[in-house]
C-alpha cells in the first residue's frame, strides 16, 4: 500500500480538488508529488488527532488486505477501470498501452491526502488524465484553472479553454456561451481575446512567480469588470441570444452602444446604431438614413451615373464625373444603399451664396467623409495624413476644413429640389416660394443662369430690415451627397466636386424662433 501526502496547506478541499481526484493523481506520475510506503501520516493539531488515527487505522487495514482488498466493494477499482476501458473514457489508459512511464499498478487501491481531506483512487486513475467537470462560477473557474496548470493536466485546461465564459459585471455574476459570439464582426472581442491570451501563454498563468518553486497553485482572482452596468450587459447578452430589445430612449440607446463598442461587439453595434432603410420607388433605389457620427469610411461607395459596359469591345471606360455615395453597413447589409445622411449639430446656411458653414465635430467629420470620397475617386491627398485621421476620429481640429480635400471649399455647397422638406420657424414652406439654390439636372450636371431666378425678395428670407446676407439656422438636416463636374469658373484642385442635397431641413431665420424653442432648466 502506497500513500501519497499533501502537505495541509489550508486550501479550499471543497473546491477542484472535490471533483478532480485525477488532477492531484497525474502529478504523481510527473514527480509533483511524494510516494512514500506505509502510513506515515504527518502530526496535526490536536483537534484533528482522532480523525487522523481514523484514517491511518483504515489505510492499514486496506493495505494488510493485500489481494483480498482488489475484490472488496469499497476499494475494487478494477470493475471501474475495466468498464472505463470497456467504454473508451477518454485519459483512462491499459497496461500495455501508450502510457509513458507508468510505474502504479492499474488495479491497486492508492490514499491520497489533500490537505484534511483523504482520497482513494486506483492506480490506474492516478496515471489519467481523463474527465469531465463543469465550472458552476468564475471563482471555481479560476480555481481549477490554477490547478490544471500547477498540475500539469493538459486535458483539463483543453476542456477549461472550449468551456463557457464566467465574468462578474459590476455585482452580477454571468455565464455567457461561446457560440453566443457567432454573429459576423461579434468575435474577437473583450472576452475571447482575454480567454485566448490567458490561455496562450501558460508560462505566465502566475506572473512574477516560479511554478516549478511553489507548494501550492496561488490565488487568482476570477475575470470581473466593476464599472460597467450589469442591467446593460445582461441587455447585451438578450440582443446576443437573437431576441429583439426594445430600447427605452435614446439615453438606453447610448449606453447599449456605449458597452458594445467597449466589449468590442462591433456586430452588435450595427444592430443598435439608429437607422432606416427603404426602398425609393421614384428614384428606383434603395436609401439609408443613418447619423454622420455612425458612417464608417470603409463602407462608403460610390454609385456613377453612367453605368459600366459590360461589353469586352467597349473603350476603356471614363473617370467618374457623376454620381451619389452610397453605404453598406459592416456585419449587416449585403447590399448598398444611396446615403442620406443626417446630423443634429447646429449648422449655418447662407441664403445668398447657397454654402453651408460647419462647427465643431461635425465640420471634421464631414471633412473626413470628403476625403474618404476623395479616396475612391483617386483624388490626391491635400492634407497631412495625421490630421485626417484625428478627423475621422470626430476630433476638432483648427487646421481642417472641407476646403482641405479637393472636392469642396471651406464652405460646402448645397442644392435644393422640389422635393426637399423644409420646416422654418416651425412652418412647413413649400420650394416653390422660395427658388434658390436650384439642384443641377443630373444630365449635365451644370445649371445656366436662366434656370435660376434673377432676384429674390429679402422679405421672404427672414428679417426685411436687416441689408446683411440672409441665413438660416439649421438645427436638424438631412442631406444626400452628389458628385458632379466643377465649373470652369470655380477654383479648385479636381475636375468634380461635391455638393450635399437637401432631403429635409428644420431651419430657423429669427433669433426669437430659437427662443421660443428654448426651455428652462427646471420646470
Amino acid at each position: 500500500m502506497l500513500v501519497v501526502l499533501l502537505g495541509n496547506d489550508g486550501r479550499d478541499t471543497k473546491g477542484p480538488f472535490n471533483t478532480t481526484q485525477h488532477q492531484v493523481a497525474s502529478s504523481a506520475r510527473k514527480g509533483q508529488f511524494t510516494l512514500a510506503s506505509g502510513l506515515d501520516m504527518p502530526k496535526t493539531h490536536s483537534s484533528q488527532q482522532v480523525d487522523e488515527r481514523q484514517r491511518e487505522r483504515t489505510s492499514a487495514s486496506v493495505a494488510s488486505s493485500s489481494h483480498s482488498a482488489q475484490s472488496h466493494a469499497s476499494l475494487d477499482f478494477s470493475n471501474i477501470d475495466r468498464l472505463a476501458g470497456k467504454f473508451k473514457v477518454p485519459g483512462v489508459v491499459r497496461a500495455g498501452s501508450e502510457r509513458d512511464g507508468g510505474s502504479l499498478p492499474d488495479e491497486k487501491g492508492f490514499s491520497i491526502q489533500v490537505g484534511s481531506e483523504l482520497y482513494k483512487l486506483s492506480g490506474a486513475s492516478i496515471m489519467s488524465d481523463g474527465y469531465l467537470i463543469t465550472p458552476t462560477d468564475g471563482r471555481h473557474f479560476v480555481k481549477l484553472f490554477a490547478d490544471a496548470q500547477f498540475y500539469r493536466l493538459p486535458r483539463l485546461q483543453s476542456q477549461l479553454f472550449e468551456s463557457e465564459i464566467f465574468v462578474e459585471v459590476g455585482n452580477e455574476h454571468f455565464r455567457i456561451p461561446r457560440d453566443i459570439f457567432s454573429a459576423p464582426g461579434d468575435t474577437p472581442n473583450y472576452f475571447t481575446l482575454g480567454f485566448t491570451v490567458f490561455f496562450s501563454s501558460p508560462g505566465d498563468v502566475f506572473p512574477g512567480l516560479n511554478p516549478r518553486g511553489l507548494l501550492r497553485p496561488p490565488a487568482i482572482h476570477p475575470p470581473r469588470i466593476p464599472n460597467r452596468s450589469p442591467k446593460i450587459f445582461a441587455d447585451l447578452l438578450h440582443m446576443l441570444r437573437g431576441y429583439a430589445l426594445t430600447i427605452q430612449n435614446e439615453d438606453h440607446r447610448s449606453q447599449l452602444l456605449k458597452d458594445a463598442r467597449y466589449y468590442n461587439l462591433r456586430g452588435l453595434e450595427q444592430k443598435l446604431i439608429p437607422y432606416t432603410v427603404t426602398h425609393n420607388i421614384d428614384r428606383r433605389i434603395s436609401e439609408i438614413v443613418i447619423r454622420l457620427q455612425d458612417i464608417k469610411a470603409s463602407q462608403i461607395s460610390i454609385l456613377s451615373d453612367v453605368r459600366k459596359s459590360t461589353d469586352p469591345a467597349s473603350p476603356t471606360p471614363q473617370p467618374l464625373r457623376s454620381g451619389w455615395v452610397t453605404y453598406a453597413r459592416p456585419f449587416v447589409d449585403e447590399t448598398r444603399h444611396e446615403l442620406i445622411l443626417e446630423t443634429s449639430d447646429p449648422m449655418l446656411l447662407n441664403l445668398e451664396t447657397c454654402r453651408l458653414t460647419l462647427f465643431g465635430t461635425t465640420k471634421s467629420r464631414v471633412t473626413s467623409l470628403f476625403q474618404t470620397v476623395a479616396n475612391k475617386l483617386n483624388l490626391p491627398t491635400t492634407a497631412p495624413l495625421g490630421l485626417m485621421m484625428l478627423a475621422s476620429e470626430g476630433a476638432s481640429t483648427q487646421t481642417l476644413s472641407p476646403s482641405s480635400t479637393p472636392l469642396s471649399e471651406d464652405q460646402v455647397k448645397v442644392r435644393f429640389g422640389n422635393d426637399t422638406h423644409i420646416i422654418l420657424d416651425g412652418v412647413d414652406r413649400a420650394f416653390d416660394e422660395l427658388q434658390w439654390c436650384l439642384v443641377e439636372e443630373e444630365s449635365t450636371g451644370e445649371t445656366t443662369s436662366s434656370d435660376r431666378p434673377s432676384k429674390r425678395r429679402r422679405e421672404d428670407f427672414g428679417d426685411t430690415a436687416s441689408s446683411k446676407p440672409q441665413f438660416w439656422a439649421l438645427n436638424r438636416s438631412q442631406w444626400r451627397l452628389r458628385i458632379q463636374p466643377r465649373p470652369v469658373s470655380s477654383a479648385g484642385g479636381s475636375e468634380v466636386e461635391i455638393v450635399m442635397v437637401a432631403v429635409k431641413i428644420d431651419a430657423t431665420s429669427k433669433q426669437k424662433t430659437r427662443n421660443v424653442q428654448r426651455g428652462f432648466l427646471t420646470s
